[in-house]
């Protein structure tokens, strides 16, 4: 195909998506309900999408991250690739047919920690191999009834909202303080790479279609990889909402899409403090996200009560909750947050945090898991009949 062909392709979809834009009337429910309502109901609907595919598909940075690390790519990691790909070259598409202006988002638009993303990756990659998931896993499973999940999750956005505002954010803002953007001129991959709109679009658009491929090669079914591009899409879809609702808006909005630090702790206070302003986009998402997932194991009989195995294991999945909520907040986003939306409108800072999760959670895993795997098999060896 050449490239005339799929700048008209392009043109084509982003003249479909204006039509689409304006059948919606978003205008209208604004009048009817408010601004902040109308964000609200956006935020709920698009993140039960994510949650129930992601429940669906399994999509799982951790699984992902410990399988690509012990030398496989498997079904997890192909699902990972399939989100992460699918919202990179959506949120590409979106920007290159002028619906979506990436530049506007706040990880290109302000500055941002260096030093925190790569810290505060390296904290988030190990706290969520301590606690046996993400962030986001960790509300898709305790929607099914994975108590270890619920409660890790809340100990996750009570240590987000007491970094960002609470007893440790000194502390984070004297790490993400040390080096920002601003010493390097920018944000923006993209800028520094030199790459334009078109390059930028090829190429995810390449690597999309080699995600399809590793897919199909590990025998993927159907159904997780269409959820998984589902989930995926959901990212340029809140890029698109949240950016039509900007330019709807006589109050200033900001363009976001899915993240789940920030809104954890605004859900949290949310039921703590009177609503106020704080109805908005970000705190629609983890109550979407939450019932999108229990219908989904609702429907496919999947919902089961877990509790923790031992006092042991209580310990490690509270202090993983508690170094993703710290370092999701240093990071300036968590797995999806930073690692898939801050990914897709190329924020370097985004990057770094996702290669950071990826590094300690491997370095992690092989510390404790695999070197506890080895110890127990050679116990379990040197207990048997006859061996010396």
């Amino acid at each position: 195909m050449n490239v005339s062909a799929l700048d008209l392709i392009c043109v084509n979809y982003g003249d479909a998506l204006i039509q689409y834009s304006k059948f919606m009337e978003l205008i209208t429910l604004v009048d009817l309900i408010g601004e902040n309502w109308t964000l609200l109901i956006g935020g709920v609907l698009i993140g039960a999408i994510f949650g129930a595919f992601a429940q669906q598909s399994k999509f799982c940075l951790r699984a992902a991250a410990i399988e690509f690390s012990r030398g496989t790519i498997g079904q997890r990691t192909a699902v990972w690739l399939l989100v992460f790909t699918a919202a990179v070259f959506g949120t590409q598409l979106l920007g290159y047919t002028g619906l979506v202006t990436p530049s506007e988002a706040r990880q290109i638009a302000s500055p941002q920690s260096l030093s925190g993303a790569l810290l505060g990756g390296l904290m988030f990659g190990t706290g969520m191999v301590l606690a046996r998931g993400c962030s986001s896993r960790l509300l898709v499973l305790s929607a099914t009834g994975n108590l270890r999940a619920l409660l890790s999750g809340l100990v996750f956005a009570v240590f987000a909202q007491a970094s960002l505002k609470g007893f440790l954010s000194p502390l984070r803002e004297a790490i993400a303080g040390s080096m920002t953007t601003l010493s390097i001129g920018g944000n923006d991959l993209l800028v520094f790479s030199r790459l334009d709109e078109m390059s930028a679009l090829l190429i995810t658009g390449l690597a999309a279609i080699a995600a399809i491929v590793v897919a199909m090669i590990r025998k993927l079914n159907v159904l997780s990889l269409f959820g998984a591009l589902i989930v995926g899409s959901t990212i340029p879809l809140a890029w698109w909402f949240t950016s039509e609702m900007t330019a709807l808006s006589f109050e200033p909005i900001k363009m976001e899409a899915i993240t789940f630090t920030g809104p954890s702790a605004d859900t949290l206070m949310l039921f703590l403090t009177p609503p106020g302003t704080m109805i908005n986009f970000s705190v629609g998402l983890v109550p979407g996200v939450f019932i999108g997932a229990f219908v989904a194991a609702f429907l496919t009989g999947q919902l089961a009560l877990q509790g923790f195995e031992g006092g042991h294991a209580m310990k490690r999945y509270l202090l993983g909750a508690a170094m993703m909520g710290f370092g999701g907040m240093l990071a300036g986003g968590c797995a999806v947050g930073a690692g898939v939306t801050g990914a897709s409108v190329f924020a370097l800072t985004a990057w770094i945090t996702l290669f950071a999760i990826w590094l300690s959670a491997a370095i992690t895993d092989r510390v404790l898991d695999q070197g506890n795997t080895q110890l127990s098999q050679n116990a379990a060896i040197a207990n048997k009949p006859g061996h010396i």
